[in-house]
């Protein structure tokens, strides 16, 4: 990018395995949605099941086409006073699959569109794991794109798109703060806001996952995913990547044997410790996976999995804090720890990706400017998260279904359907308390009410 006489002259130079490289990255990082869909499924109660995938599923391709039509442009579009976004590039108007950007001169405009639409879709469903098996369906829908909207947008163009964070200096390579800050403190606030599940109490608010199996193939997912996600933020096939992918195995390694002895330490080696202590070293690396070196990795992997860890027990045991799945410390403190961190152990890796993007060394000053980074973005998404939510109580109501409905789950109260092999155990006929609906008002539930029934009672194991 030159400049000559006040004009931007962008002098694109596509590279075929830069641009391989960054495809290839885009459909990594589409995947952890299901990912994150799986892992979630697997963690909470079955009754659940199907709700918590329809929310990343439904959300994926809602904030996909909010993307598409006005959020990539509000996002990178030219900067109005530092803050959001000209409307210059609605629709993608004025993007390329042939020429370049002025974001990323090596690769072609839309490609870069691509690979930013997979960050802007997962970052607010990673907080649906905070407000899990409460939150009805119209009320996720709402707050899911509203949040997008007023949070992620600036957030965005306030640290990646030249705006005023970006300008005194804050650094985030692939999303510490833009993301899993700004995430993090939405979900310690919906978590607040939307209140505790019935007995919580009883179980220290770690309720029985329905299938670690399940889990388990997510935490896979998400890690291969989040190569990725790391090592695509380099937007070359170069060495920053692959600093960065060996910094986000290392790093989620190194979280996750902190949390397997503190386990292990305290009860037992669980599994649910592991999925959580490789998701805490991933996130907290994330911003800093670019910019340092392999020692500094491993020392941010571990505060990352000790700070997850006893950040968790307090939240759960002693404050009482209903985040179902531990958004705001696995995801939320862990990535404002790595941004921090990257004040403390960044350097200058590479010139060859706008030059000025790497053009700092970790000092007292660097690291200054990235706790105002941080601070900035959590108390700018807390706020209007709390704000988001009071306003739609206000219109819509309650947010959640009344207890009786919660406990017979949302996959049957929001969406008319079950999970796993319970179709097979339906009652012949519904008993007072009982969570399942019969066969006859399921498969009226499933036909319609202007559908007919004469016909044998449903079997469920004839379909399994």
């Amino acid at each position: 990018v030159s400049t000559k006489h006040g004009a931007t002259q962008v002098v694109c130079d596509i590279d075929d395995g830069d641009t391989t490289w960054i495809l290839v990255s885009s459909i990594l990082v589409l995947g952890m949605c299901p990912a994150l869909a799986f892992f979630e499924a697997g963690m909470l109660r079955s009754k659940n099941t199907l709700s918590i995938i329809s929310q990343i599923f439904v959300g994926n391709v809602i904030l996909s086409v909010m993307w598409l039509v006005f959020g990539y442009t509000l996002s990178f579009g030219p900067s109005i006073g530092g803050l959001i976004g000209a409307p210059d590039h609605l629709f993608w108007i004025g993007l390329s699959f042939k020429e370049c950007g002025s974001r990323a001169v090596n690769i072609p405009s839309g490609l870069y569109a691509l690979f930013q639409m997979m960050f802007a879709t997962i970052t607010p469903l990673l907080m649906t794991g905070a407000y899990a098996e409460r939150l009805k369906w119209s009320a996720f829908i709402v707050f899911t794109v509203i949040w997008e909207l007023l949070v992620y947008y600036p957030l965005v163009h306030w640290i990646w798109g030249g705006g005023f964070l970006h300008r005194i200096g804050v650094l985030d390579f692939a999303g510490g703060i833009v993301i899993h800050t700004s995430a993090g403190m939405g979900a310690l606030v919906s978590a607040m806001y939307i209140g505790q599940r019935k007995d919580f109490f009883a179980y220290e608010g770690e309720f029985p996952p329905s299938n670690l199996p399940l889990a388990a193939t997510g935490v896979a997912l998400l890690w291969m995913g989040w190569f990725g996600f790391n090592g695509g933020s380099a937007l070359s096939s170069g060495s920053v990547a692959v600093s960065a992918v060996i910094s986000t195995h290392i790093g989620a390694c190194a979280s996750a044997v902190v949390w397997l002895g503190l386990c292990m330490w305290n009860h037992r080696p669980a599994a649910t410790g592991i999925y959580n202590g490789v998701l805490a070293g991933l996130a907290g690396i994330t911003p800093a996976s670019g910019f340092v070196n392999i020692q500094a990795t491993m020392l941010i992997g571990v505060v990352c999995g000790l700070v997850s860890y006893y950040g968790v027990r307090v939240s759960k045991r002693r404050l009482h804090i209903d985040d179902a799945l531990d958004v705001h410390w696995v995801h939320g403190a862990t990535g404002a720890v790595g941004s921090l961190m990257l004040g403390i152990f960044g350097q200058l890796q590479t010139d060859n990706y706008g030059g000025a993007y790497f053009d700092f060394a970790a000092s007292p000053k660097q690291f200054g400017i990235q706790v105002i980074g941080v601070l900035v973005a959590a108390l700018y998404s807390g706020v209007v998260t709390y704000l988001i939510l009071r306003v739609m109580e206000h219109v819509m109501g309650d947010l959640t279904h009344g207890e009786g409905k919660l406990d017979t789950g949302l996959d049957w109260v929001d969406h008319g359907e079950v999970a796993y092999h319970q179709l097979i155990i339906l009652p012949e006929s519904e008993s007072l308390g009982s969570a399942l609906p019969s066969q006859e008002t399921y498969m009226r539930h499933r036909a319609g009410p202007h559908a007919s029934l004469d016909r044998d009672p449903y079997q469920g194991a004839a379909h399994l």
